[in-house]
C-alpha cells in the first residue's frame, strides 16, 4: 500500500490540476450548459472510465509507445480531433430546444458517457501525462509496482468524478436558467460547437 502522506499529496495534486481549465472539464462545462447538468454528469463519468485505461496502459508501459512513436501519436491525436469535430458539426447542426423540455438531454446518458471515454482516450496526451506523473508517487520499496499505479488511478478517478461532477452541477444550473428558450438554446449549441472546433485545433497541433 501507498503511504498515507503520499495519497494525499497526489490527491492535492490532481484536484489542483483537475480545477485547471482543460480539454476534459472545458466538454464536460459545454455539455453541461447544453444538456443538463445529468448530461454533464453522465460525460464526467465516461471520462473517468477512460482514466482507468491510461493507468493501466502506464502501468503495463503501453503509454511508453505513445511517447516514443511519432506514427502512433499522430493517429491517435488526430482521431481524437476528427471526433471533436464530429461533435461540433452537430452541435452547430443542433434545432433549439429549451432545456428541461421534452424530457431531458437530446442524446441518452449512455451516449454521453460513451463521448467521455472517447474523449479521454483519444487524447495521447493524456497517457503522456500519466507516464510521467504517476511514476513520481510509486517506490518500489513499498511493494509491487501495479498494484500502486493502481491505487493512483483509483484516486486521481476519485478526484476527477468530485471536481468534473461539481463543475457540471454549475454548468447545469447556469445552462438551465439560459436555456429556458430557444433561442438562448441555439447560443449555447453555437458556443459548444465552438469549443469543440478549439479542442480539436489544439489537440491536432499538440506535440510530443
Amino acid at each position: 500500500m501507498i503511504p498515507v502522506e503520499t495519497l494525499s499529496a497526489f490527491f492535492a495534486v490532481v484536484v489542483l490540476l483537475a480545477l485547471t481549465p482543460g480539454p476534459d472539464n472545458l466538454f464536460v462545462l459545454t455539455q453541461s450548459a447544453v444538456s443538463g447538468r445529468m448530461a454533464g454528469i453522465a460525460v464526467t463519468f465516461g471520462l473517468s472510465t477512460g482514466v482507468i485505461a491510461h493507468t493501466v496502459a502506464v502501468a503495463l508501459g503501453v503509454a511508453a509507445i505513445f511517447q516514443t512513436s511519432a506514427l502512433a501519436f499522430s493517429i491517435l491525436k488526430y482521431v481524437g480531433a476528427a471526433y471533436l469535430l464530429y461533435l461540433a458539426w452537430g452541435a452547430f447542426r443542433a434545432k433549439a430546444a429549451p432545456i428541461g423540455i421534452g424530457g431531458g438531454p437530446k442524446l441518452s446518458y449512455g451516449a454521453l458517457y460513451r463521448r467521455g471515454v472517447i474523449m479521454n482516450i483519444t487524447n495521447p496526451k493524456v497517457s503522456i501525462f500519466f507516464l510521467s506523473f504517476l511514476p513520481q508517487f510509486v517506490d518500489p520499496a513499498v511493494g509491487p509496482l501495479i498494484p500502486q499505479f493502481l491505487q493512483l488511478g483509483f484516486v486521481f478517478i476519485l478526484c476527477t468524478i468530485l471536481v468534473f461532477g461539481g463543475i457540471a452541477l454549475l454548468a447545469g444550473l447556469i445552462g438551465e436558467k439560459f436555456g429556458k428558450s430557444a433561442s438562448a438554446q441555439s447560443i449555447l449549441n453555437k458556443i459548444a460547437g465552438t469549443v469543440f472546433v478549439g479542442l480539436a485545433l489544439k489537440l491536432a497541433t499538440t506535440t510530443r
